[in-house]
């Protein structure tokens, strides 16, 4: 499943998409990238990547709307589910508005994938469902693919995010499990690093409140993190080697919010830091070593963070502009 093969990447012009992309173009995939908007200035980013105009083809496609999503993955001999539906508005219903859709838009990407007679589907999930308050996972374990986060206990926190998270991929595993569509999925930790994409996504924005500072508090978690260029290699291993099976966790650094801060002051002392953290139990450390034995491996946090910040200031999203909003540090962090 290598090389000259045409695979469908789910929600192309994202943050972690569009990495991918490029990594698949680089190695001589045909890439069917599916987005909700085909306009210029969503889609350029795409357009621009080397090979891109001979190798990928771009298709309108919204996750809820199974004959398009069937029409992207047609042909294709993977797929590489990473989009996630978004709400467009307040979660006033968050069943109607977040996890019915979570989980109906996997479901369409599988039946589509099954109706293509696919090889292999790639979920993209996340660490939030391993690592909260997870059942049978004592305090202090290890956390590795065996725990799943407290689907109950993140419904009592109103915990949204996570919930969508667990059940689209419970539902992806499972779907798997009844029809023999072969379904692995990746659990990647904070997603830092250079950006393709012309918008910040919520992870990188995340680094730039710490560096810049506003009125939000921070709370001071141990971070599960990895790079994006690191993140994208571990999907296409998981994609193109035969032994993989299950769940991967891709999270290999770990570091809390005052130990970062400690990092980034010492190496951009020009910018004012945040100052506003608080205390919170950290929750256990977890493992990546079932991707390591794939043959996978990452470059240092150090790397991750010097890439990103560079990126950030050549961008110019470090500098103060007058009459702009204070920064503000994305709320969904201090959910989970």
């Amino acid at each position: 499943m290598a090389g000259s093969s045409t695979v469908c990447v789910t929600g192309a012009g994202g943050f972690i998409a569009s990495w991918l992309v490029k990594l698949l173009l680089s190695r001589g995939y045909t890439v069917h990238g599916t987005v909700r908007d085909l306009s210029e200035k969503k889609v350029a980013h795409l357009k621009g990547l080397e090979n891109a105009t001979e190798s990928l083809k771009i298709f309108k496609a919204d996750l809820l709307d199974y004959d398009a999503m069937a029409a992207a993955i047609a042909g294709c001999q993977g797929v590489f589910h990473v989009a996630t539906p978004v709400p467009s508005e307040e979660l006033t219903d968050p069943e109607l508005q977040m996890l019915a859709p979570a989980v109906t838009g996997t479901t369409n990407v599988l039946r589509a994938a099954t109706a293509a007679n696919v090889q292999r589907v790639v979920v993209v999930s996340s660490i939030v469902a391993v690592e909260i308050n997870p059942k049978d996972c004592p305090e202090g374990k290890i956390r590795d693919e065996g725990c799943w986060s407290d689907e109950e206990f993140c419904r009592n926190n109103n915990i949204w995010y996570p919930v969508a998270k667990i059940i689209s991929e419970e539902a992806a595993l499972e779907y798997g499990r009844q029809t023999g569509l072969d379904v692995v999925s990746v659990n990647p930790g904070l997603v830092f690093g250079p950006m393709l994409q012309p918008t910040v996504n919520a992870s990188n924005q995340f680094l730039v409140y710490l560096l810049k500072g506003g009125p939000d508090k921070v709370r001071n978690k141990l971070w599960h993190i990895v790079d994006v260029r690191d993140l994208a290699e571990a999907l296409l291993l998981v994609f193109e080697v035969p032994q993989a099976s299950g769940r991967h966790i891709c999270a290999p650094h770990v570091i809390c919010v005052r130990d970062l801060l400690d990092l980034l002051k010492r190496n951009y002392p020009d910018y004012p830091c945040i100052t506003n953290t608080c205390d919170r139990d950290h929750p256990a450390p977890m493992t990546s070593e079932k991707l390591k034995k794939l043959g996978w491996s990452c470059r240092p946090l150090e790397e991750t963070i010097a890439d990103t910040i560079k990126f950030c200031q050549l961008a110019r999203l470090l500098e103060d502009v007058v009459g702009e909003a204070p920064c503000r540090f994305p709320p969904i962090f201090n959910q989970i």
